[in-house]
């Protein structure tokens, strides 16, 4: 009996040891739990959270038409965004915030949404109701089989040297889906959201043209396209019926040749207008003597003004000193029977003309 006894307290011990070690195991994964399961708008609520990474930033909204089961069906356009709060988990990954109650854009059944805004992706939503507001069924899963993505998507393709100069970023999305209903899918719709940031997808409708049969499954590839000059951390979101299926960053270079085009803009328009207009202000700029322009004035022209002298024409040339044309040093008369300089007499008696002796 005693050895019963001894046994049955071995097998509590080892319970009680394993208790902690089996809770561990169940709340494995981010987990959200509420103050209130309802409140009003105007009021608040406590939102907890453990189980996420540590020290990252998360985003809580209140969302409508969503449930845990299916998520939010219409993406955080159905959630009150501009009421939404953002926090900072702690070293072991909880945190604890209070969030205003606000009424979401649809009506509900509503959730507390709460997500990573960078880095690896995780969520968790936990059912809350917005006294007052109204309440509408959720809209119909898709008919004619479900759809799941069997292995990670991926981007393919790169950028040319067009894109580097500011053309539209595309790539392929492709990824595998299964087929994990009763009935063949025939041309399913798929939507693809593209987000920049912390801002909510664009989505749009693309058709894949084919059927996945129950229990068989299919590579999609899907275009994928951003607008003109766009630069940054992306996300492409694939949604099926209502429900996301896969989400794949997307680092997308800046655009450098744009860059280099305006700073050459910049520097080269400048220039050419600098140059029209000094050759403007040369043509309208006066003469100056001499006929010749200060701009233009170059060495071939001021040769042709210049006049040329031979050797022999600088010989030939009389001297500054000499007498007048008409008059020569062996004709002029009065130097005729001059035996010596002459001699002025500047006594007032003398006259004032002298008689100039000269041929009879």
């Amino acid at each position: 009996m005693n050895g019963k006894l001894r046994i049955t307290a071995l097998v509590a011990v080892l319970a009680l040891l394993l208790l902690p070690l089996a809770g561990t195991a169940a709340a494995d994964g981010p987990t959200v739990t509420l103050s209130k399961s309802q409140a009003g708008t105007g009021g608040s609520i406590t939102v907890r959270g453990s189980g996420w990474r540590a020290h990252a930033l998360v985003m809580m909204l209140v969302c409508g038409q969503a449930t845990p089961s299916r998520g939010v069906i219409g993406g955080t356009n159905s959630c009150a965004n501009s009421d939404g709060r953002a926090v900072t988990t702690d070293a072991k990954g909880s945190f604890s915030k209070k969030l205003p109650v606000a009424e979401p854009p649809v009506p509900c059944p509503c959730v507390v949404h709460v997500a990573t805004v960078e880095g690896a992706k995780a969520q968790a939503d936990a059912v809350f109701q917005v006294a007052g507001h109204a309440v509408e069924p959720l809209p119909a899963e898709p008919s004619g089989g479900r759809l799941s993505v069997l292995t990670d998507t991926r981007l393919d393709g790169s950028s040319g040297l067009l894109t580097w100069f500011g053309a539209p970023p595309s790539r392929t999305l492709v990824f595998t889906v299964g087929n994990a209903g009763t009935t063949a899918i025939k041309n399913p719709v798929f939507q693809l959201g593209t987000s920049h940031g912390v801002f909510a997808p664009q989505w749009e409708d693309q058709e894949w043209r084919g059927t996945i049969a129950p229990g068989k499954k299919a590579q999609i590839k899907l275009p994928v396209e951003l607008t003109a000059g766009a630069h940054g951390d992306y996300t492409v979101s694939l949604k099926y019926g209502g429900k996301v299926l896969a989400e794949q960053p997307w680092g997308v270079g800046r655009p450098w040749g744009v860059t280099l085009f305006w700073l050459l803009v910049c520097v080269v328009v400048p220039a050419a207008v600098f140059r029209a207009g000094m050759a403007v202000v040369d043509r309208v700029r006066p003469r100056r003597a001499g006929g010749l322009r200060h701009r233009g004035l170059r060495l071939p022209e001021l040769a042709l003004h210049i006049p040329k002298f031979t050797a022999k024409e600088a010989a030939q040339e009389p001297p500054s000193n000499s007498t007048l044309p008409w008059f020569t040093p062996d004709s002029d008369p009065g130097t005729a029977g001059r035996l010596s300089a002459p001699h002025h007499d500047d006594s007032p008696t003398s006259p004032t003309t002298p008689t100039r002796k000269g041929p009879p």
